[in-house]
Protein backbone atom coordinates (compact mmCIF):
# COMPACT_ATOMS: atom_id res chain seq x y z
CA UNK A 1 0.00 0.00 0.00
CA UNK A 2 1.37 3.64 -1.08
CA UNK A 3 -1.60 5.86 1.12
CA UNK A 4 -0.34 8.45 2.78
CA UNK A 5 3.30 8.11 1.30
CA UNK A 6 4.55 11.38 -0.73
CA UNK A 7 6.73 10.98 -3.56
CA UNK A 8 10.27 12.46 -3.16
CA UNK A 9 10.70 15.82 -3.91
CA UNK A 10 12.36 16.36 -7.67
CA UNK A 11 16.15 17.50 -6.77
CA UNK A 12 15.51 20.75 -8.98
CA UNK A 13 12.40 23.13 -10.71
CA UNK A 14 12.88 25.44 -13.02
CA UNK A 15 12.85 28.73 -11.70
CA UNK A 16 14.56 27.98 -8.15
CA UNK A 17 17.87 28.83 -6.88
CA UNK A 18 20.69 26.77 -7.58
CA UNK A 19 21.87 26.74 -4.17
CA UNK A 20 18.87 25.24 -3.36
CA UNK A 21 19.15 21.58 -5.52
CA UNK A 22 19.28 18.83 -3.84
CA UNK A 23 22.41 16.37 -4.34
CA UNK A 24 23.64 14.78 -5.72
CA UNK A 25 22.81 16.07 -9.10
CA UNK A 26 24.10 16.98 -12.80
CA UNK A 27 24.37 20.45 -13.48
CA UNK A 28 24.81 21.78 -17.04
CA UNK A 29 26.52 25.36 -16.86
CA UNK A 30 24.08 26.95 -20.26
CA UNK A 31 26.23 29.23 -20.98
CA UNK A 32 29.40 27.61 -21.28
CA UNK A 33 27.29 24.87 -22.89
CA UNK A 34 26.11 27.42 -25.71
CA UNK A 35 29.77 28.95 -26.25
CA UNK A 36 30.74 25.07 -26.76
CA UNK A 37 28.11 24.34 -29.07
CA UNK A 38 28.75 27.78 -31.31
CA UNK A 39 32.85 27.33 -31.34
CA UNK A 40 32.56 23.49 -32.56
CA UNK A 41 29.87 24.52 -34.79
CA UNK A 42 31.60 27.60 -36.36
CA UNK A 43 34.69 25.53 -36.96
CA UNK A 44 32.93 22.77 -38.78
CA UNK A 45 30.92 24.85 -40.94
CA UNK A 46 34.22 27.06 -41.67
CA UNK A 47 35.78 23.62 -42.87
CA UNK A 48 32.77 22.89 -44.52
CA UNK A 49 32.26 19.38 -42.82
CA UNK A 50 29.21 18.22 -41.63
CA UNK A 51 28.58 18.19 -37.49
CA UNK A 52 26.86 14.63 -36.29
CA UNK A 53 27.55 14.94 -32.30
CA UNK A 54 27.79 11.69 -30.67
CA UNK A 55 24.63 11.25 -28.09
CA UNK A 56 26.15 8.73 -26.18
CA UNK A 57 28.22 11.32 -24.29
CA UNK A 58 24.73 12.54 -23.02
CA UNK A 59 21.95 10.46 -23.60
CA UNK A 60 19.75 13.29 -23.30
CA UNK A 61 17.25 14.64 -26.54
CA UNK A 62 17.48 18.11 -25.29
CA UNK A 63 21.37 18.28 -25.87
CA UNK A 64 20.67 17.45 -29.72
CA UNK A 65 18.21 19.11 -30.14
CA UNK A 66 19.95 22.08 -29.20
CA UNK A 67 23.14 21.01 -31.06
CA UNK A 68 21.07 20.42 -34.12
CA UNK A 69 19.25 23.87 -33.67
CA UNK A 70 22.88 25.68 -34.16
CA UNK A 71 23.08 23.33 -37.58
CA UNK A 72 24.13 19.91 -36.84
CA UNK A 73 23.17 17.19 -39.22
CA UNK A 74 21.35 14.90 -36.71
CA UNK A 75 23.14 12.77 -34.05
CA UNK A 76 25.24 9.48 -33.75
CA UNK A 77 23.92 6.93 -31.19
CA UNK A 78 26.70 3.45 -30.21
CA UNK A 79 23.67 1.39 -29.24
CA UNK A 80 20.37 0.61 -31.41
CA UNK A 81 18.02 1.19 -28.11
CA UNK A 82 19.43 4.40 -27.13
CA UNK A 83 18.78 5.60 -30.38
CA UNK A 84 14.83 5.57 -29.74
CA UNK A 85 14.56 8.55 -27.61
CA UNK A 86 16.11 10.81 -29.79
CA UNK A 87 13.74 9.14 -32.77
CA UNK A 88 10.85 10.04 -30.13
CA UNK A 89 12.28 13.47 -29.26
CA UNK A 90 12.29 14.47 -32.90
CA UNK A 91 15.39 13.41 -34.57
CA UNK A 92 14.95 12.35 -37.40
CA UNK A 93 18.89 11.69 -38.33
CA UNK A 94 20.43 8.75 -36.32
CA UNK A 95 23.89 7.10 -37.70
CA UNK A 96 24.18 4.03 -35.25
CA UNK A 97 28.30 4.09 -35.25
CA UNK A 98 28.80 0.60 -34.36
CA UNK A 99 27.78 -2.91 -35.78
CA UNK A 100 24.56 -4.56 -34.40
CA UNK A 101 25.01 -8.04 -32.45
CA UNK A 102 21.52 -9.51 -32.78
CA UNK A 103 18.62 -9.84 -35.60
CA UNK A 104 16.10 -8.37 -32.77
CA UNK A 105 18.10 -4.95 -33.15
CA UNK A 106 18.75 -5.29 -36.45
CA UNK A 107 14.08 -5.91 -36.47
CA UNK A 108 13.85 -2.78 -34.71
CA UNK A 109 16.06 -0.28 -36.55
CA UNK A 110 14.29 -1.22 -40.12
CA UNK A 111 11.13 -0.93 -38.47
CA UNK A 112 11.59 2.54 -37.16
CA UNK A 113 13.41 3.75 -40.00
CA UNK A 114 9.76 3.61 -42.09
CA UNK A 115 9.45 6.93 -40.27
CA UNK A 116 13.10 8.07 -40.22
CA UNK A 117 16.80 8.43 -41.84
CA UNK A 118 18.70 6.17 -40.25
CA UNK A 119 22.36 4.41 -41.06
CA UNK A 120 24.19 1.84 -39.13
CA UNK A 121 27.78 0.31 -39.79
CA UNK A 122 29.26 -3.19 -40.55
CA UNK A 123 32.13 -5.16 -40.98
CA UNK A 124 30.97 -8.54 -42.15
CA UNK A 125 28.81 -10.15 -44.41
CA UNK A 126 26.95 -11.56 -42.38
CA UNK A 127 25.51 -8.26 -40.82
CA UNK A 128 24.68 -7.18 -44.38
CA UNK A 129 22.33 -10.52 -44.59
CA UNK A 130 20.77 -9.66 -41.20
CA UNK A 131 19.93 -6.28 -42.25
CA UNK A 132 18.86 -7.04 -45.54
CA UNK A 133 16.42 -9.67 -44.24
CA UNK A 134 15.11 -7.13 -41.65
CA UNK A 135 14.23 -4.04 -43.60
CA UNK A 136 12.79 -6.75 -46.31
CA UNK A 137 10.58 -7.11 -43.36
CA UNK A 138 10.04 -4.23 -42.49
CA UNK A 139 9.48 -2.51 -45.84
CA UNK A 140 11.96 0.03 -45.22
CA UNK A 141 15.92 1.16 -46.27
CA UNK A 142 18.83 1.54 -44.39
CA UNK A 143 22.07 3.83 -45.10
CA UNK A 144 24.54 1.38 -44.55
CA UNK A 145 28.43 2.76 -43.47
CA UNK A 146 31.46 0.00 -44.12
CA UNK A 147 33.58 0.60 -40.98
CA UNK A 148 37.20 0.76 -41.46
CA UNK A 149 39.98 0.25 -39.01
CA UNK A 150 42.02 2.72 -38.49
CA UNK A 151 44.27 2.28 -36.03
CA UNK A 152 41.68 1.62 -33.15
CA UNK A 153 41.67 -2.30 -33.07
CA UNK A 154 38.80 -3.08 -32.39
CA UNK A 155 36.05 -3.33 -35.10
CA UNK A 156 36.27 -2.11 -38.87
CA UNK A 157 37.58 -4.26 -41.74
CA UNK A 158 41.45 -3.80 -42.90
CA UNK A 159 41.55 -2.25 -46.07
CA UNK A 160 39.66 -1.13 -49.46
CA UNK A 161 39.44 -5.01 -50.76
CA UNK A 162 37.53 -5.87 -47.50
CA UNK A 163 35.30 -2.83 -48.42
CA UNK A 164 34.55 -3.95 -51.82
CA UNK A 165 33.71 -7.85 -50.51
CA UNK A 166 31.16 -6.25 -48.57
CA UNK A 167 29.92 -3.79 -51.44
CA UNK A 168 29.46 -6.96 -53.11
CA UNK A 169 27.44 -8.49 -50.55
CA UNK A 170 25.38 -5.26 -50.82
CA UNK A 171 24.41 -5.08 -54.51
CA UNK A 172 21.53 -7.40 -54.10
CA UNK A 173 19.66 -5.40 -51.79
CA UNK A 174 18.39 -1.90 -53.36
CA UNK A 175 16.83 -1.43 -49.73
CA UNK A 176 20.26 -0.89 -48.50
CA UNK A 177 22.06 2.00 -49.63
CA UNK A 178 25.94 1.77 -49.32
CA UNK A 179 26.71 5.80 -47.74
CA UNK A 180 30.36 5.53 -47.02
CA UNK A 181 32.77 4.91 -44.44
CA UNK A 182 33.09 5.10 -40.75
CA UNK A 183 36.71 5.58 -39.84
CA UNK A 184 36.68 6.43 -35.61
CA UNK A 185 40.21 6.14 -33.95
CA UNK A 186 39.04 6.45 -30.44
CA UNK A 187 42.33 6.24 -28.94
CA UNK A 188 44.62 8.97 -29.89
CA UNK A 189 41.64 11.06 -28.58
CA UNK A 190 43.63 11.50 -24.67
CA UNK A 191 47.11 11.52 -25.72
CA UNK A 192 48.27 14.26 -23.12
CA UNK A 193 51.00 16.07 -25.79
CA UNK A 194 49.54 18.08 -28.70
CA UNK A 195 52.28 16.93 -30.99
CA UNK A 196 51.44 13.69 -30.35
CA UNK A 197 47.39 13.61 -30.76
CA UNK A 198 48.74 15.58 -33.92
CA UNK A 199 50.91 13.31 -34.89
CA UNK A 200 48.22 9.92 -34.37
CA UNK A 201 45.31 12.24 -35.86
CA UNK A 202 46.68 12.54 -39.32
CA UNK A 203 48.18 9.15 -39.65
CA UNK A 204 44.50 8.19 -38.96
CA UNK A 205 43.01 10.47 -41.36
CA UNK A 206 45.77 9.79 -43.65
CA UNK A 207 45.04 5.71 -43.35
CA UNK A 208 41.08 6.41 -43.91
CA UNK A 209 42.49 8.72 -47.06
CA UNK A 210 43.60 5.66 -48.26
CA UNK A 211 41.02 3.59 -48.80
CA UNK A 212 38.73 6.38 -49.70
CA UNK A 213 41.47 6.48 -53.09
CA UNK A 214 41.56 2.80 -53.74
CA UNK A 215 37.86 2.95 -53.50
CA UNK A 216 37.21 6.03 -56.47
CA UNK A 217 40.75 4.51 -58.41
CA UNK A 218 37.34 1.36 -58.06
CA UNK A 219 35.19 3.69 -59.69
CA UNK A 220 33.03 3.79 -56.17
CA UNK A 221 32.32 7.01 -54.41
CA UNK A 222 32.37 7.53 -50.55
CA UNK A 223 29.69 10.36 -49.79
CA UNK A 224 30.45 10.58 -46.85
CA UNK A 225 33.32 9.24 -44.45
CA UNK A 226 32.62 10.15 -40.73
CA UNK A 227 34.83 9.92 -37.45
CA UNK A 228 36.68 12.08 -35.34
CA UNK A 229 36.60 12.84 -31.97
CA UNK A 230 36.72 16.09 -29.53
CA UNK A 231 40.76 15.31 -28.88
CA UNK A 232 41.22 14.89 -32.55
CA UNK A 233 39.11 17.32 -34.49
CA UNK A 234 41.09 20.69 -35.10
CA UNK A 235 42.91 17.96 -37.35
CA UNK A 236 40.40 15.78 -38.36
CA UNK A 237 38.96 19.26 -39.38
CA UNK A 238 41.71 20.13 -41.81
CA UNK A 239 42.82 16.79 -43.26
CA UNK A 240 40.62 17.04 -46.11
CA UNK A 241 39.53 13.49 -45.76
CA UNK A 242 36.35 13.54 -43.46
CA UNK A 243 32.81 15.16 -44.32
CA UNK A 244 31.50 14.24 -41.42
CA UNK A 245 32.94 14.83 -37.40
CA UNK A 246 31.53 13.19 -34.31
CA UNK A 247 33.25 14.40 -31.40
CA UNK A 248 30.76 14.27 -28.08
CA UNK A 249 32.39 15.58 -25.21
CA UNK A 250 33.21 19.12 -26.54
CA UNK A 251 29.78 20.30 -25.18
CA UNK A 252 30.59 19.75 -21.37
CA UNK A 253 34.47 18.76 -21.21
CA UNK A 254 35.41 16.64 -18.35
CA UNK A 255 38.33 16.26 -16.58
CA UNK A 256 40.10 13.87 -18.82
CA UNK A 257 40.08 15.91 -21.29
CA UNK A 258 40.95 18.74 -19.51
CA UNK A 259 43.80 17.04 -18.97
CA UNK A 260 45.25 16.97 -22.70
CA UNK A 261 47.56 20.34 -23.62
CA UNK A 262 45.65 22.53 -25.44
CA UNK A 263 45.21 23.55 -28.63
CA UNK A 264 43.80 26.60 -31.17
CA UNK A 265 40.14 24.83 -30.59
CA UNK A 266 39.37 25.36 -26.87
CA UNK A 267 36.16 24.33 -25.21
CA UNK A 268 34.86 25.09 -21.46
CA UNK A 269 34.20 22.82 -18.68
CA UNK A 270 30.47 23.33 -18.57
CA UNK A 271 29.27 20.01 -16.89
CA UNK A 272 29.72 19.36 -12.76
CA UNK A 273 28.30 16.95 -10.03
CA UNK A 274 26.79 18.81 -7.38
CA UNK A 275 27.49 17.36 -3.68
CA UNK A 276 26.47 18.81 -0.36
CA UNK A 277 28.56 18.22 2.81
CA UNK A 278 26.99 15.40 4.89
CA UNK A 279 29.28 15.40 7.39
CA UNK A 280 32.57 16.87 9.31
CA UNK A 281 32.11 15.34 12.04
CA UNK A 282 36.30 13.28 11.97
CA UNK A 283 37.67 17.26 11.24
CA UNK A 284 40.26 16.10 9.12
CA UNK A 285 38.00 15.80 6.06
CA UNK A 286 34.52 16.43 4.88
CA UNK A 287 32.38 13.75 3.82
CA UNK A 288 30.34 14.69 0.97
CA UNK A 289 27.19 13.10 -0.98
CA UNK A 290 28.70 11.90 -4.20
CA UNK A 291 30.39 8.69 -4.36
CA UNK A 292 30.48 5.97 -7.14
CA UNK A 293 27.09 6.04 -8.08
CA UNK A 294 27.05 9.49 -9.25
CA UNK A 295 30.54 9.61 -10.90
CA UNK A 296 32.89 7.12 -12.39
CA UNK A 297 36.81 6.66 -11.77
CA UNK A 298 37.88 4.68 -14.51
CA UNK A 299 39.32 8.12 -15.67
CA UNK A 300 40.47 8.85 -12.17
CA UNK A 301 38.87 11.36 -9.24
CA UNK A 302 36.88 14.07 -9.78
CA UNK A 303 38.17 17.72 -9.16
CA UNK A 304 36.28 20.64 -7.60
CA UNK A 305 35.43 23.52 -9.46
CA UNK A 306 36.39 26.62 -9.50
CA UNK A 307 39.87 24.45 -8.74
CA UNK A 308 42.26 26.44 -6.12
CA UNK A 309 44.64 23.42 -4.93
CA UNK A 310 42.81 24.50 -1.67
CA UNK A 311 40.86 21.16 -1.61
CA UNK A 312 40.94 17.93 -3.58
CA UNK A 313 38.10 15.75 -3.58
CA UNK A 314 40.48 12.43 -2.35
CA UNK A 315 38.30 9.06 -2.31
CA UNK A 316 34.79 7.43 -3.40
CA UNK A 317 32.83 4.96 -1.97
CA UNK A 318 29.59 3.76 -2.89
CA UNK A 319 27.73 6.90 -2.00
CA UNK A 320 30.54 8.94 0.01
CA UNK A 321 33.27 10.73 -0.95
CA UNK A 322 35.60 12.65 0.70
CA UNK A 323 37.16 15.63 0.16
CA UNK A 324 40.57 16.84 1.97
CA UNK A 325 42.30 20.18 2.32
CA UNK A 326 42.07 23.46 4.38
CA UNK A 327 40.21 25.35 5.01
CA UNK A 328 37.14 22.25 5.26
CA UNK A 329 33.94 23.28 4.28
CA UNK A 330 31.38 23.48 6.36
CA UNK A 331 28.31 21.24 7.19
CA UNK A 332 25.76 21.77 4.28
CA UNK A 333 27.76 23.31 1.71
CA UNK A 334 27.15 22.97 -1.89
CA UNK A 335 30.21 21.93 -4.09
CA UNK A 336 30.81 21.39 -7.77
CA UNK A 337 32.75 18.38 -8.87
CA UNK A 338 34.12 18.03 -12.33
CA UNK A 339 33.85 14.19 -13.30
CA UNK A 340 36.52 12.31 -14.64
CA UNK A 341 34.23 10.66 -18.11
CA UNK A 342 31.97 12.36 -19.12
CA UNK A 343 29.90 9.86 -20.96
CA UNK A 344 29.40 7.07 -17.65
CA UNK A 345 28.72 9.88 -15.24
CA UNK A 346 25.51 11.39 -17.58
CA UNK A 347 24.46 7.12 -17.41
CA UNK A 348 24.56 7.21 -13.74
CA UNK A 349 21.70 10.04 -13.70
CA UNK A 350 17.84 10.73 -14.36
CA UNK A 351 18.05 14.31 -15.41
CA UNK A 352 20.70 17.24 -16.23
CA UNK A 353 19.69 19.90 -14.24
CA UNK A 354 20.45 23.39 -16.58
CA UNK A 355 21.30 26.50 -14.85
CA UNK A 356 21.90 29.87 -16.06
CA UNK A 357 24.14 32.32 -13.41
CA UNK A 358 22.69 31.27 -10.52
CA UNK A 359 18.81 29.86 -11.37
CA UNK A 360 17.72 27.06 -12.58
CA UNK A 361 16.48 26.85 -16.36
CA UNK A 362 15.15 23.90 -16.81
CA UNK A 363 15.33 19.80 -15.90
CA UNK A 364 15.99 17.67 -19.04
CA UNK A 365 15.56 14.18 -19.08
CA UNK A 366 18.57 11.80 -19.45
CA UNK A 367 16.29 9.59 -21.13
CA UNK A 368 18.88 7.18 -22.81
CA UNK A 369 20.39 6.13 -19.89
CA UNK A 370 20.66 2.88 -19.44
CA UNK A 371 19.52 1.72 -22.84
CA UNK A 372 23.24 -0.50 -24.09
CA UNK A 373 21.48 -2.91 -26.22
Amino acid sequence: MTEGFLPFPPAATAGQALAEVDTPALLLDLDAFERNLARMQAAADAAGVHLRPHAKAHKCPAVALAQMARGAVGVCCQKASEALPFLLAGVRDVHVSNELASPLKARALAQWARQARLSVCVDDAAQVDTLAEATREAGSSLDVLVEIDIGQGRCGVADAAAVQRLLQRLAPHPQLSFAGLQAYQGGLQHLRSRAERREQALRAAARAGEVVTALENAGVRCATVTGGGTGSVEWDLESGVYTELQPGSYAFMDRDYADNEAGALRFEHALFVATRVMSTAAGTHAVVDAGLKSLTLECGLPVLWPADGALAYTQANDEHGLVAGAPLPALGSLLRLVPGHCDPTFNLHDEIVAFRGERVEAVWPVAARGLSR
